[in-house]
C-alpha cells in the first residue's frame, strides 16, 4: 500500500487550556492527510472527483486512540495509507508519530459517492474506480493516474 508521510508542527492555536492538542485538531489533520495521500496518485482529490464523476468521499466513521500527548511546538509526522478497500468504501489509517513513537492512531472510513441519478440533490455510493485502487495500493508510488 502507498504511504504518504507529512510533517506537522503543533501551533499555539491547536492546543487547549492544558497546553495539549485539542482532540478535534487530530481529525482535521486526518482529513487533510487523506487528501494529501490521494494527491500522490498524480491528481488532486478534486481532479479525481471530476474525472470520475464523484461529488466526494464522505466520512462515515472516525476513530482515534491517543497514546502520547502532543504540545505546542512539538513536531509530528503523519503517515497515512488506505488499509482496506470495499466496493464503494475505503478505510484510511493515520499514524501520528512523535520522535518516531506512535502518539495517535486514527482510522477513517469513507465512501465514494456520485450524484443520485433520479433524485436531485441526493447522493449515492458508487464503485471506486480501479485506477484509483491500483495507484493507492502500489507501495512504490510509481502507479499514477493520467489526467
Amino acid at each position: 500500500m502507498l504511504v504518504h508521510r507529512r510533517s506537522l508542527r503543533i501551533e499555539w492555536g491547536d492546543c487547549d487550556a492544558a497546553g495539549i492538542v485539542f482532540y478535534p485538531r487530530y481529525f482535521a489533520w486526518f482529513d487533510a492527510s487523506t487528501f494529501h495521500l490521494f494527491e500522490q496518485t498524480g491528481m488532486s482529490m478534486r481532479a479525481l472527483w471530476e474525472k470520475y464523476g464523484s461529488v466526494g468521499t464522505p466520512l462515515v466513521d472516525a476513530q482515534s486512540k491517543f497514546v502520547i500527548p502532543s504540545r505546542w511546538g512539538d513536531d509530528l509526522a503523519c503517515e497515512s495509507m488506505v488499509t482496506e478497500w470495499g466496493q464503494s468504501s475505503f478505510t484510511v489509517e493515520h499514524k501520528l508519530l512523535k520522535n518516531e513513537k506512535l502518539a495517535v492512531h486514527g482510522v477513517e472510513k469513507r465512501v465514494w459517492v456520485v450524484p443520485h441519478p433520479t433524485e436531485k440533490g441526493r447522493i449515492k455510493s458508487a464503485p471506486i474506480p480501479q485506477e484509483i485502487i491500483a495507484a493507492l495500493s502500489d507501495a512504490t508510488g510509481k502507479t499514477k493516474i493520467a489526467g
